[in-house]
C-alpha cells in the first residue's frame, strides 16, 4: 500500500514548475521553461526516493502549453535524455505516478471546441506518461464534468466522447466522483458502460453523497471491482475538510488520528493519494504512522525538520518531544505527531517566535558582518513593535540559509509552515 501526494514538494528547493503568458510563449522561452520543469520533476522524484515515498502526482504544468498548438516543440525528443533518466528512477524505485487535468478539461461539454480541447489535453497527459515509459497502472484522473441541466444526457455524452479518445489515453484514464455534481454511484454507472476504473474520493462523497447509510469501505470495495490487473492496484483519494474555508476546501494538514482510523478500517489493499495543502509533509506523517519498520531513524529525521517550528510555538513542547525521542518506540509515533499538531494549532506567541528565530540566527551570527547583525536586531525590535510580521524575519533567515547553503535549515519546516 503506497501513500502519496500531489504536484508540489513543500520546502524542496528548485522544484517549482514555471509558467509563462501566451504573449511570451516563443520557442526559446518554451524550451527554457520545459527544461526547468523537467529538472524540477527530477528533483521531486529524487526527494520521493530519498524519503521512501512511492506515489506521486505529476503537475499538469510540466510542459508549458503542452496541449496547445502554441507549443510546437518536439519536447519528447528534445528532452529524451532527461526524460529517460527520470523514467529509470521511477521504474527502479517502484514509484507510481499519475496526472490530473484541471477543471477546464471537460469531456462532456456541450461546446464542441471545449471537447476538442479536452481530448487534446488528455492526449498531452498521456504523452507525458508515455515519455516517462510508465505502464498503464500510472493513471490520468478525470472528473466527469458538467450536468448542463440534464445529468443523464451529460453522462451519455461523456461515454460517447470517451469512445473518441486514442487508445493510449483510454488505457490510462480513470474517473472520480466529485463534490458537487457526480456522485460515486453516477461514476460507477459510467464505469459499467466504459470499463473505466473508478477512483473513490472520501471527501467528495462526504460533500456529495450517494447514500449516508453506507461506509467509505462499502464504496471502496464496490469501486475495486472496476480495477483490472492491467490497471494496477486500486487507487483512492483521501482528504479532510478545512473547517475554516469554503465547503470542499482541503485541510492544511492531515490530522493523523482521523487518518489512522480511516486507514485501520480499510479492508482493501489500495494506494492512497492524499489531497492536502502541506503535500509531502502530510505524506511523510501518514507513511511513518502506518509503517511496521523501526521508526526511530525516520522520526529523528522528522524531528530535525520540525524542531525550530515547534520551538517557535512552545519551548515546553520542544523539551517534551526531545525527551520522548530518548526512549522512542513505534508505539509513540502517534504521541509524536499529536503533540506537533497540537502545538502548531496554538496562536502566535512573540516570545517563543523570537526564541526560535534567535536559535536559527545562531547558525549565521559568526558568518555575517556587523551590518547584518544590526539588521537582525532591528527586525526583532520591529517585530516586537508590530512593525513587521514574523514572516519577514523568517524570510530574512531563509535567504541566509540559501546564501550559506545550510542544508539542515533548508530542510526545516520552520520556513514553510
Amino acid at each position: 500500500m503506497a501513500i502519496g501526494y500531489a504536484c508540489i514538494s513543500v520546502g524542496l528547493l528548485n522544484s517549482s514548475m514555471k509558467k509563462c503568458l501566451l504573449k511570451n510563449a516563443t520557442d526559446e522561452t518554451l524550451k527554457d521553461i520545459t527544461k526547468n520543469n523537467i529538472l524540477a520533476l527530477e528533483r521531486q522524484i529524487d526527494y520521493n526516493i530519498h524519503n521512501n515515498i512511492h506515489m506521486f502526482r505529476i503537475s499538469s504544468d510540466l510542459i508549458p502549453f503542452g496541449s496547445s498548438p502554441v507549443n510546437k516543440l518536439d519536447w519528447p525528443n528534445l528532452f529524451k535524455t532527461e526524460l529517460n533518466q527520470i523514467a529509470e528512477k521511477i521504474k527502479t524505485n517502484n514509484i507510481r505516478v499519475s496526472m490530473h487535468p484541471g477543471q477546464y478539461t471537460v469531456l462532456n461539454s456541450l461546446n464542441e471546441e471545449t471537447v476538442k480541447n479536452a481530448i487534446a489535453d488528455l492526449s498531452y497527459h498521456a504523452l507525458v506518461l508515455d515519455s516517462l515509459k510508465t505502464d498503464n497502472s500510472n493513471k490520468i484522473i478525470l472528473h466527469v464534468g458538467g450536468v448542463y441541466g440534464d445529468k443523464k444526457t451529460a453522462m451519455q455524452r461523456f461515454i460517447e466522447n470517451y469512445q473518441a479518445l486514442a487508445q493510449n489515453v483510454k488505457d490510462r484514464l480513470v474517473i472520480e466522483n466529485d463534490d458537487k455534481s457526480y456522485t460515486i454511484t453516477d461514476v460507477l454507472s459510467i464505469s459499467q458502460q466504459t470499463n473505466v476504473p473508478v477512483v473513490y474520493d472520501n471527501l467528495h462523497n462526504y460533500l456529495n453523497p450517494s447514500s449516508t447509510l453506507v461506509s467509505d469501505q462499502y464504496w471502496i470495495d464496490t469501486a475495486s471491482k472496476t480495477w483490472q490487473k492491467k490497471d494496477g492496484k486500486q487507487k483512492i483519494h483521501y482528504s479532510q475538510l478545512n473547517p475554516n474555508k469554503k465547503s470542499g476546501s482541503h485541510s492544511e494538514t492531515i490530522m493523523i488520528n482521523e487518518f489512522k482510523t480511516f486507514y485501520d478500517n480499510l479492508a482493501n489493499d489500495v494506494d492512497i493519494m492524499l489531497e492536502v495543502k502541506d503535500k509531502n509533509i502530510s505524506a511523510l506523517k501518514c507513511i511513518n504512522t502506518t509503517s511496521n519498520n523501526n521508526l526511530l531513524p525516520a522520526i529523528e529525521k522528522e524531528w530535525s525538520r520540525y524542531k525550530y517550528l515547534i520551538l517557535s510555538k512552545s519551548q515546553t513542547a520542544y523539551i517534551k518531544i526531545r525527551e520522548l525521542l530518548k526512549n522512542f518506540d513505534n508505539d509513540k509515533v502517534l504521541v509524536f505527531y499529536n503533540t506537533i499538531e497540537q502545538e502548531l494549532a496554538l496562536p502566535e506567541d512573540k516570545g517563543n517566535q523570537i526564541n526560535a528565530a534567535q536559535h536559527v540566527w545562531g547558525y549565521f551570527k559568526d558568518l555575517e558582518d556587523d551590518k547584518q547583525r544590526l539588521h537582525f536586531v532591528k527586525l526583532i525590535d520591529d517585530y516586537l513593535e508590530d512593525k513587521v510580521s514574523i514572516k519577514k524575519i523568517k524570510n530574512y533567515l531563509y535567504r541566509l540559509a540559501i546564501n550559506h547553503n545550510n542544508k539542515y535549515l533548508l530542510d526545516s519546516y520552520y520556513f514553510y509552515l
